[in-house]
């Protein structure tokens, strides 16, 4: 077996991006792949390592997105690599419902200690981030006999039936797709950059409307659960405004409401720490976790207070590849790498040195409306330079630089005039500054 050699973590380019052979390889996936996926950096990619990605045509880019928050801890970690190939070697599947094995409860087992809180805890893994978030609607619906799901503004959860439902935004995620799945309430969201209502007393307002809409609207004896991303992902990077999260996990727990967490994109140190709702020392029922977990590879995971956890029926849980044990094996190896090299602290350090950087960046450029975010997972707001009406062009036109200079940027935003930042936690000080470099030049060049 060839062990490949560890890229060096510099920025390099060869050639144009897209490069000839990137381009001929564009072509093929036009040709072969759905017009409906979507396409966010016009290179094709042939190797990785930690944070830079190496295309066809040899050029290095530093990858400032980690495949929309999944490696977290760099690509092709060591511990990861070497845990997959043991077990691929050892067996690819049984199907944990019908031959068990050792790497899925392990998972369980460190899942259960990590998240938040003290009481009693179990865990199920599937696929993707959506699944988790479905079984975990599933599972509230089943332990307390309601049917209504409340969500709120800018969410999102997946591309689903039931997900898509509770996703928000409705282009690209929802046009044409419907019937949507039924009994799914949506609430207001304490957007604080838009919010039309007085900054000082948002957390109080907001939850006066949530609360209100919940009692009068649904009737809250008939809310299975309350689900929100402790940081709103797609939406924007929302943050919500402080006391929001244990104000609405207080009222959940007064009606016999689940409080769930979906630290799918938040989740496994990228904030700062381990979970976001950590940052406001929340402890909800269950906690939905995907993305950063196996270091690349499709796994997910479902983690709740026993007594919910436990009250589905036998065989009412599971799938064919949920918790596949090459995926467990990879997330056995990203845990460890997280808590070995104290991955926690580095997304502080880069949390100050990104924010830093973008709020210098925001003084210099007018367009820039807002900086925000937690940790390694930052986002900065366009606008019309005086207003805060979003300014998509400027956004493109931002991307579209960094990508012609090896920066690989990520957007979001309901209103489509987010950048957003989630680099891998072990970049070095040095390619992430020589990103936010290029990202200057590209606010110079509007």
């Amino acid at each position: 077996m060839t062990t490949l050699t560890a890229l060096t973590q510099e920025r390099r380019l060869v050639t144009a991006i897209p490069g000839p052979k990137s381009l001929e390889a564009l072509q093929r996936r036009s040709e072969a792949t759905s017009g409906g996926l979507g396409l966010a950096f016009p290179a094709v990619i042939e190797r990785a390592s930690d944070a830079i990605l190496l295309d066809l045509d040899g050029n290095q880019i530093i990858d400032l997105g980690s495949g929309i928050g999944v490696t977290t801890i760099g690509n092709s970690a060591h511990r990861v690599v070497d845990r997959v190939i043991d077990q691929v070697q050892a067996f690819t599947h049984t199907c944990f419902t019908v031959a068990p094995y050792l790497g899925y409860i392990e998972v369980c087992e460190k899942l259960n200690a990590l998240t938040p809180g003290t009481f009693k805890k179990k865990s199920l893994l599937v696929n993707s981030g959506a699944e988790a978030v479905e079984n975990a609607i599933k599972i509230a619906r089943h332990y307390t006999k309601r049917q209504a799901i409340v969500v709120f503004e800018h969410s999102y959860h997946g591309r689903t039936n039931l997900t898509m439902a509770m996703t928000a935004k409705n282009m690209p995620y929802k046009e044409g797709f419907g019937p949507f799945a039924p009994e799914i309430y949506r609430v207001p969201m304490p957007y604080s950059f838009h919010w039309v209502g007085d900054q000082a007393t948002i957390t109080e307002d907001a939850i006066d409307m949530v609360t209100h809409k919940i009692d009068k609207e649904i009737g809250a004896h008939n809310v299975a659960a309350i689900i929100i991303e402790p940081i709103q992902g797609e939406g924007g990077f929302i943050v919500p405004p402080k006391g929001f999260l244990p104000a609405l996990s207080k009222y959940s727990t007064d009606n016999g409401i689940i409080f769930i967490a979906d630290e799918v994109q938040t989740g496994f140190a990228r904030t700062g720490n381990m979970f976001a709702v950590e940052h406001e020392n929340v402890v909800p029922d269950m906690v939905v976790t995907a993305k950063g977990i196996a270091g690349g590879l499709p796994l997910a995971g479902v983690t709740g207070r026993a007594e919910i956890m436990d009250s589905v029926h036998v065989s009412g849980l599971g799938g064919t590849y949920g918790g596949n044990p090459i995926a467990c094996a990879a997330a056995l190896g990203a845990i460890e790498t997280m808590q070995e090299e104290n991955l926690v602290a580095r997304a502080n350090h880069i949390g100050q040195l990104l924010g830093d950087s973008l709020r210098a960046l925001q003084a210099k450029y007018p367009v820039i409306g807002e900086v925000r975010g937690r940790g390694a997972m930052q986002a900065i707001e366009l606008v019309m330079p005086g207003t805060k009406t979003p300014n998509t062009a400027a956004m493109n036109a931002v991307v579209k630089y960094c990508q012609s200079k090896g920066v690989l940027v990520l957007t979001a935003g309901t209103y489509s005039n987010v950048v957003r930042f989630l680099p891998p936690i072990v970049i070095t000080d040095e390619l992430l500054k020589d990103a936010l470099s290029v990202l200057d030049e590209a606010f110079a060049a509007l």
